[in-house]
C-alpha cells in the first residue's frame, strides 16, 4: 500500500488547506487513516483519524472545531480540510493506515506511513 499526501503550503493566519492522502489501492473498507503532524523540535502528534469499519472520526484537542476528516471511498482518498489555521499548526503533516479497529482511538505506530507535505502558517 502507497500512500501519497499533498495539499500543504504557505497559508496566513485564519486561513484554509486541504490535505489529500491517496492510497495506490481501495483499502478504505479495511484500513484505518489518519493525519500525523510533526513540527521542527517537536514530538510527532496524532491529529485526525477515520476508522474503516464505520467512518467515525477523531480529532485531537488541539485542532478540534477547526479540521475535518472526509473519505472518497471512490477516489481511495482521505481529505483534511483545515480551517482557522495558526501558526501553531506549522508543520510536516503526514499521513498514515493501520489494520488495527484501535488504531484512531490510540494514534499508535501505524502499518503504513505516506511521505509529509508541509503546511506552514505564517503572516
Amino acid at each position: 500500500v502507497q500512500l501519497q499526501a499533498s495539499g500543504g503550503g504557505l497559508v496566513q493566519p485564519g486561513g484554509s488547506l486541504r490535505l489529500s492522502c491517496a492510497a495506490s489501492e481501495r483499502i478504505l473498507d479495511y484500513l484505518s487513516i489518519a493525519w500525523f503532524r510533526q513540527a521542527p523540535g517537536k514530538e510527532r502528534e496524532g491529529v485526525s483519524c477515520i476508522r474503516s469499519s464505520d467512518g467515525n472520526t477523531y480529532y485531537s484537542d488541539s485542532v478540534k472545531g477547526r479540521f475535518t476528516i472526509s473519505r472518497d471511498k471512490a477516489r481511495n482518498t482521505v481529505y483534511l480540510q483545515m480551517n482557522n489555521l495558526k501558526p501553531a499548526d506549522t508543520a510536516v503533516y503526514f499521513c498514515a493506515a493501520d489494520f488495527s479497529p484501535l488504531f484512531c482511538g490510540t494514534f499508535g505506530d501505524p502499518d503504513y506511513w505516506g511521505q509529509g507535505t508541509l503546511v506552514t502558517v505564517s503572516s
